[in-house]
């Protein structure tokens, strides 16, 4: 079963995508990694909503954003496959849908990440190189990458 992919501003989200978006954030980075943090940070209604959807429902998502939004670079954030669709390779899908998301709306330019960690070989995978030492963000080790 094939994922279908839309990208969205803050916007044009019905009131049950982001719901579902919200929801999913929830369930993975606070709930299942166990991470009390402020995940509605003023930058939503900044970003590109990248959803993949299937039968489902939402199962992968990325906030896309300009450059000078988050970083000076464009930068892809809130990387998040379901705990159901995992293992099925969505999530290099996800990433490779996100890339072209940002070359198809700002042009193949650089792309700069805050990747947890453990993710750093999935990202170099990518053509993402690390950029910065580590550092804690909301006690989750993560490095800043860059795809050139």
């Amino acid at each position: 079963m094939g994922i279908s992919w839309s990208i969205k501003t803050f916007t044009e989200l019905t009131n049950e995508e982001l719901y579902q978006v919200l929801r999913l954030r929830s369930e993975v980075f606070v709930v299942e990694q166990q991470c009390c943090y402020l995940d509605m940070d003023n930058y939503d209604q900044k970003a590109l909503h990248l959803q993949g959807v299937n039968e489902h429902g939402l199962v992968a998502y990325t906030r896309l954003f300009a450059p000078g939004v988050k970083f000076d670079m464009a930068s892809i954030g809130r990387v998040i496959s379901s705990p159901s669709a995992r293992g099925k390779g969505f999530g290099r899908e996800l990433m490779e849908v996100s890339i072209a998301g940002v070359e198809s709306n700002w042009g193949k330019i650089p792309i700069k990440i805050g990747a947890q960690l453990y993710l750093q070989k999935f990202y170099e995978s990518l053509g993402f190189v690390q950029s910065s030492e580590m550092y804690l963000e909301d006690h989750i080790p993560h490095i800043e990458m860059i795809r050139a």
